[in-house]
């Protein structure tokens, strides 16, 4: 991490104000840097460093395909099953469809921005962790800008460790990536596997006692049910079914879920169902380098322009005619005559005609209320996962009745329930990892809600071939004087 660390200097950050607007953002460029004393003498500066960090989160790094956070989640769900593109279009996350994109150590492929990216978030992380608690201002919000921070560092190495590395269970003792905990210059070999998710595990534990009892500044920042949201993701990643269950439950008390009508408003504007979000001002818009130009399939972005993102014909028939998320499916018609193409979705959308100002979902109740079922089911209480799947689907489906199964049965219907609801939220990849289970696309045409074979290279692929697994930037490998060649994925 050394050349990238060299970036952002440990004694420095730079701090930009966006003209017209009060939301400030660090720069990872050593330029109009200020010291970190003028940045940190204040729990105030403090705040506008990690405002910094929460920005960098959606804005675009270098080209259109490159958005923060919610360009990665489409990442994972296009290398999965359930998502189809069926026309090259203009040909973004087409490379991420066929598993070309992160098979090349360049710093401009997939690989290298997604290490770039959340590096840049650990690094400015480090920076708000090492210096908050001699800033002048209350204990409380020291607290609250230190939770924040320590949050954002083990979300970025948990999508690092489950990019660069396969799944935790049977992987404990593989290479992970490199762990900094401090702002540092020197860069480090990499970690296993067990020492990064013991880093996720202590951040988290560390930022939940930070944010007792506190408010989120803002939506595009997190409190303690977000931590707690996160905390049950992981659990649920390494198989700690208690531990995933406990947290799950714990963080969706007080949020309910979407009727019927807001879940077909578009997913554009936060509810009383998102945990986490990032809220995006129209005038601060990313336009075509946004989630919402790749997904909403109504917009004029390039979804809109032809680079539709459909679901698996599989996966709709999945729904009962009276399921809310079928609705927002466009239905198959003969000859693919449809307002849209057969089996496009119409999930994501913006909120305003002629806006681009929207929301990014980052963090639901649904995905707490699945985690706490499949986790119940796996520990063998099934009247309890029942009950609790039950509540979830049947605001989606009233008609819904969990069939009379347990054991393996039970946690399939659930897992089903898990794809059908959290389809294009980023999931497909981390799931596919955690059930070890192989990437297997049906082939045919997109209207009949198959993958096109012409655009994916990659029919079907073990998730434990090391090909799956994102190539460390060879600019790394050179500059990291604790990294050699036999430091790569294969």
């Amino acid at each position: 991490m050394k050349n990238i660390v060299k970036k952002l200097a440990p004694l420095a950050l730079a701090v930009l104000v966006l003209t017209g607007c009060d939301k400030e953002y660090l720069d990872t460029a050593p330029s109009s840097s200020v010291p970190n004393e003028m940045v940190f003498g204040t729990t105030e500066g403090a705040t506008v460093a990690l405002n910094g960090i929460y920005r960098s989160l959606w804005t675009s790094m270098d080209n259109h395909g490159n958005y923060g956070q919610k360009s990665y989640d489409l990442t994972m769900d296009m290398m999965g099953n359930d998502v189809i593109t069926p026309v090259r279009g203009y040909g973004w996350f087409v490379a991420e469809y066929n598993h070309s994109a992160y098979a090349t150590a360049t710093t401009t492929s997939r690989s290298g921005v997604a290490w770039r990216y959340y590096y840049r978030t650990i690094n400015n992380a480090n920076l708000i962790i090492a210096n908050v608690d001699n800033a002048t201002g209350t204990q409380a919000r020291k607290d609250y800008v230190k939770g924040n921070a320590l949050f954002l560092r083990a979300h970025s190495y948990f999508y690092l460790i489950n990019m660069f590395q396969h799944t935790y269970k049977g992987h404990e003792n593989a290479p992970g990536v490199p762990l900094y905990t401090e702002p540092t210059t020197e860069g480090k070999g990499r970690g296993t596997v067990q020492e990064v998710y013991n880093q996720i595990i202590a951040d988290l534990d560390a930022a939940e006692a930070l944010l007792e009892g506190k408010t989120k500044d803002l939506v595009s920042h997190i409190n303690q049910k977000t931590v707690k949201g996160l905390q049950a993701r992981v659990a649920l990643q390494m198989e700690n079914w208690e531990r995933a269950r406990m947290k799950a439950n714990e963080a969706r008390q007080g949020y309910s879920l979407m009727n019927a009508t807001t879940y077909k408003a578009g997913f554009g504007v936060a509810n009383s169902e998102w945990m986490w979000g990032l809220q995006i001002p129209n005038d601060q818009s990313t336009i075509y380098a946004s989630f919402f130009s790749h997904m909403s399939n109504t917009a004029g972005g390039y979804a809109g322009l032809g680079s539709k993102k459909l679901i698996t014909r599989e996966l709709y028939e999945k729904m009962s005619a009276t399921d809310v998320r079928k609705e927002i499916v466009q239905a198959p018609v003969a000859d693919n005559k449809g307002t849209q193409p057969n089996y496009t979705s119409l999930k994501f959308r913006l909120p305003g005609a002629g806006s681009w100002a929207a929301d990014y979902v980052l963090m639901r109740a649904s995905e707490m209320y699945l985690i706490e079922a499949e986790a119940l089911a796996r520990l063998g209480r099934a009247p309890e996962a029942v009950a609790l799947l039950e509540t979830l689907v049947r605001s989606r489906d009233a008609a819904y009745v969990a069939p009379a199964i347990s054991g393996q049965a039970l946690i399939e219907e659930i897992l089903i329930q898990r794809r059908i609801e959290l389809w294009g939220e980023g999931f497909s990849i981390l799931d596919l990892k955690r059930l070890n289970r192989p990437v297997k696309r049906i082939t045919g045409t997109a209207a009949n809600g198959e993958h096109v074979e012409a655009l994916i290279l990659v029919k079907e692929r073990s998730i434990t071939d090391p090909q799956i697994l994102f190539r460390i930037p060879q600019d790394e490998i050179n500059n990291n004087k604790a990294l050699s060649a036999s430091d790569q994925n294969p």
